[in-house]
């Protein structure tokens, strides 16, 4: 029988591990990832100043970070993600992680209706990826 010390070393090893695996992106690798979103989505600053050029199917994702969900003023936004944002939905990285892996599943999950939907198709399935995009978003998309 292994001695208690081993066994205490063992179990506080494994509680830690969790708090490993939610690491922090790889905001280099986001950058790179982050060409695809710019299909929809750009990065324009309050100035006007492209920090990213892309799209304008998606929101502009300057100020996401803590932003209420379906608030940039003449986005047209889907009524559940208007709604997500009433409900208190402020852009994190947890919620955005899940919500880049399939949007109509997370709004129909966050407000608890099975008729909820999204607007973005694009679907980003690695979690690890996701992380890597939101580092990025935090060093270019705030003000």
């Amino acid at each position: 029988m292994p001695p208690l010390r081993e066994i205490l070393l063992f179990a506080a090893l494994g509680m830690a591990l969790p708090a490993q695996s939610a690491q922090a992106g790889d905001p280099e690798r986001g950058e790179r990832l982050f060409r695809d979103c710019t299909a929809c989505h750009s990065v324009i600053d309050e100035t006007g100043t492209a920090r990213v050029r892309g799209g304008r199917t998606g929101p502009n994702l300057f100020g996401v970070i803590g932003r209420h969900a379906g608030s940039v003023p003449g986005f047209n936004y889907s009524p559940s993600m208007v709604a997500a944002g009433q409900h208190g939905l402020r852009w994190n990285e947890a919620d955005f992680v899940v919500y880049v892996r399939d949007a109509t599943a997370f709004l129909r999950d966050y407000l608890d209706d099975p008729e909820a939907r999204g607007k973005m198709a694009y679907k980003l399935r690695n979690e690890a990826k996701a992380h890597d995009v939101w580092a990025y978003l935090e060093r270019i998309a705030a003000p």
